[in-house]
């Protein structure tokens, strides 16, 4: 789905992750400024609007948006925690009022490990509820995860447990960190490439091997081997595509159209170098020495992208 946009419609949640880029600060659009925003992506063709927060499923209008959402023949998708999914009858308003899809911020199958970094006992079991909710009501789901230093060692066990209990999940999304977004107390959670290195081709050939998809963000290519083509940056470069975002803080509306990342002086002898966004945060969270060229045809991972329609 080409360019498509995102609308934070609250800045409060009822989890704390350690790893959290958009904190709660109280804030929460109103209902008329939302369809504002609305009317504004309709205007120039997004094509689906991803509600966001914070906890969007927090927000008292949330029904009422989907449904204006959806009159204006958008496709129109949330990413929830589960926190409020768990409930039958609530996700069924949404479906009702026209979601299409709901994203599901997962980042373990380990009921301990997701609750200890989501910071609140039960989230796990929400998450549980939440997805057979989806299934009986045939909603596409998508599973949104995080690397980070508390499931680098178990990334590939995410999807072979959701594929195994919820065979109707066909995606998986999976952001490494942004380093400069995650709390000072809780820069324990940024991993090192090295890291997650292994599990990370574990869960990518684990999904490829089920006709699943699947995207990684935040990634360097030269950490992508066979699977480039699936990079979200990588993407984005080749399509020339933009991310329309409304934030609730002081970034307000910002139209992300390139990547404010660094490369090593060995990037320059990569043949993916064009098409690579880079790392952030090069020498203080990351290392140029965890970085090296490839050497793989540029054109075949080109054509793939152009080949494939989201």
């Amino acid at each position: 789905m080409a360019e498509i946009a995102y609308l934070q419609v609250q800045r409060a949640c009822n989890q704390s992750c350690l790893f959290c880029s958009n904190p709660s600060n109280g804030r929460i659009v109103p209902f008329e400024e939302a369809v504002e925003h609305v009317e504004h992506y309709a205007k120039v063709g997004a094509p689906g609007i991803i509600l966001t927060g914070g906890e969007p499923t927090q927000y008292p209008h949330l029904a009422k948006l989907v449904r204006f959402i959806k009159d204006k023949k958008i496709h129109c998708r949330i990413i929830t925690n589960g926190s409020n999914t768990w409930d039958y009858d609530f996700l069924k308003s949404l479906t009702d009022a026209g979601l299409d899809c709901m994203h599901i911020s997962l980042y373990s199958h380990k009921q301990e490990t997701h609750d200890f970094l989501t910071h609140k006992k039960g989230s796990w079991e929400c998450i549980v509820r939440s997805l057979e909710n989806a299934g009986k009501l045939r909603l596409d789901t998508r599973i949104n995860s995080v690397i980070n230093k508390y499931n680098s060692d178990h990334l590939s066990q995410i999807p072979k447990w959701i594929v195994r209990d919820y065979p109707f999940v066909r995606h998986f999304s999976l952001n490494n960190l942004d380093p400069w977004m995650v709390r000072p107390e809780h820069r324990d959670t940024i991993p090192r490439f090295s890291e997650f290195e292994l599990e990370l081709h574990r869960w990518m050939d684990f999904i490829h091997s089920t006709g699943r998809t699947f995207r990684v963000e935040r990634v360097p290519l030269c950490y992508m081997a066979g699977f480039e083509h699936c990079s979200t940056e990588t993407r984005k470069i080749v399509k020339d595509e933009k991310r329309r975002i409304y934030f609730l803080d002081q970034r307000g509306m910002l139209i992300q159209d390139g990547f404010d990342r660094e490369k090593a002086e060995c990037c320059r002898q990569c043949s993916l170098e064009s098409i690579c966004a880079g790392v952030a945060s090069m020498d203080i969270y990351y290392s140029a020495a965890e970085l090296s060229p490839v050497f793989v045809p540029r054109n075949s991972i080109i054509q793939n992208i152009l080949a494939t329609a989201d």
